[in-house]
């Protein structure tokens, strides 16, 4: 019996210092993200669907080298967009794909009002004329037979299945500019 009360007051002990620690500045206070503004600044391009929205720049960091780097944001869907993966390809003058690199949303749910940042360096091979992004999530249903929203773009990625959207010449210095 006496040895039930010592645990007892053990856990009550550890419950008080743990409690005392959340009050010594008013609360515990976690990291903040830092915060985003919609529209964001900064980005040239801008493409979406009902539920997700991408901003994003196409930048040469070194020679050979294309990024594609931005940020996907669910501005107003209740449910959250999942799995946002990416793939980009360059395109040769006889469309054929010669170059592709994929990629993926940092955070694997993007919840109402939230957004999360993405990034994908391909190598280029030279013979690109063009440079077509693909992108696909998981929202709400799943149901192949369904799709949500878009036209569907046949493909898989080696994930998830989803809704998979392209995005034609995706850094074109006159398409898809965000003003």
């Amino acid at each position: 019996m006496k040895r039930i009360g010592n645990i007892r007051i053990g856990f009550l002990l550890l419950l008080g210092i743990s409690l005392s620690a959340c009050v010594g500045e008013g609360m515990l206070r976690f990291p903040a993200a830092t915060p985003v503004p919609y529209p964001p600044p900064g980005y040239a391009h801008r493409v979406g669907t009902p539920q997700v929205g991408l901003f994003y720049n196409c930048i040469n960091p070194e020679p050979g080298v294309l990024r594609l780097e931005g940020i996907a944001f669910n501005i107003w869907s209740a449910q959250p967009v999942r799995f946002l993966e990416f793939e980009l390809a360059g395109v040769s003058a006889q469309e054929r794909t010669v170059s592709e690199t994929v990629g993926e949303a940092r955070d694997i749910q993007i919840f109402t009002g939230q957004n999360s940042p993405f990034q994908m360096d391909l190598r280029m091979t030279g013979g690109e004329q063009r440079y077509d992004l693909y992108y696909q999530y998981q929202f709400g249903e799943t149901n192949p037979e369904r799709p949500i929203a878009g036209p569907m773009v046949t493909g898989a990625f080696p994930r998830h299945h989803g809704n998979r959207f392209l995005v034609r010449d995706a850094c074109s210095p006159t398409q898809h500019l965000f003003r």
